[in-house]
């Protein structure tokens, strides 16, 4: 009975822009695994009252965006290693009459650098809470990193919280960018509506690898600053779809497609509200 489907959703302010319901539902028939997904709005001061009810109700779980992610881990009763160390959480599943806790941002990101060297040293644009499950990823590298970001301090506290002896700089710096092999761009710079990321990528090594968290424009100035440089690029969808591919296991108990073709949906999607 569909009633008895397990049901979850994404959770966030706004949320009616949300593409993970077109993601769980694609792999929700592909797979055959009887479920449903849908949008819920909240305002930041009623997340946790609404997250509860919710869960209450019968959901099963919830993809939790901007700008709840701190407080949905502060409202789990339990927590995982990544979410902890993120200090943020994406995920939520009820289980057992408690609210767990996780973050797979950090597993996106992963997908989205599979091409990564690993070697060279790496800029991380911003220090916020995409730029901590970035920071996540690149800790225990053996490489040099460098964070960019307006305000100097918090990125010195972001790279004291993660043990990293990061070097932090300005956008503006002009040798931010020298020989860098990896690029991370995590902010809203150069989303649509948002002021462009105005950054020189010229002195990168050849070889490098851009990565755009951005997926709106999927083609964002900066990824098509490094196109024309021969630089190679990394899109805010892969990422996208990275980080859901364990919440859907978490919410449905079904192993999420492997194959890219919820991306042509992805994209269609993007193409209509562009």
């Amino acid at each position: 009975m569909a009633s008895e489907w397990p049901k979850a959703a994404v959770v966030g302010w706004p949320a009616k822009h949300s593409l993970s319901p077109l993601i769980m539902k694609t792999w929700l028939d592909e797979t055959g695994q009887p479920g449903d997904y849908a949008i819920i709005e909240c305002e930041p001061d009623a997340f946790e009252s609404a997250a509860r009810a919710r869960f209450n109700a019968g959901l099963v779980g919830v993809n939790v965006t901007v700008p709840h992610k701190e407080a949905a881990l502060k409202l789990a009763d339990a927590a995982s290693d990544a979410a902890r160390a993120i200090g943020a959480a994406n995920v939520l599943v009820w289980r057992e009459g408690r609210i767990e806790a996780d973050n797979t941002d950090h597993v996106g990101i992963a997908r989205a650098l599979e091409s990564d060297s690993g070697s060279g040293p790496a800029v991380l644009i911003g220090a916020g809470g995409a730029a901590r499950a970035a920071l996540y990823h690149l800790k225990g590298q053996d490489r040099e990193v460098r964070i960019l970001n307006r305000s100097r301090d918090r990125a010195e506290a972001l790279a004291g919280e993660f043990g990293i002896s990061a070097q932090i700089q300005s956008l503006e710096d002009e040798t931010a960018f020298d020989g860098a092999s990896l690029v991370i761009n995590a902010t809203s710079l150069g989303m649509s509506g948002q002021p462009p990321l105005a950054v020189d990528l010229s002195a990168t090594s050849e070889n490098a690898l851009v990565f755009d968290m951005v997926y709106a424009p999927l083609r964002t100035g900066l990824l098509e600053q490094a196109e024309r440089l021969g630089r190679r690029t990394a899109d805010g969808l892969i990422m996208l779809v990275g980080q859901a591919r364990p919440a859907f296991e978490q919410f449905f108990g079904a192993t999420a497609p492997q194959h890219d073709g919820v991306r042509h949906g992805l994209l269609a999607a993007l193409e209509q509200r562009a």
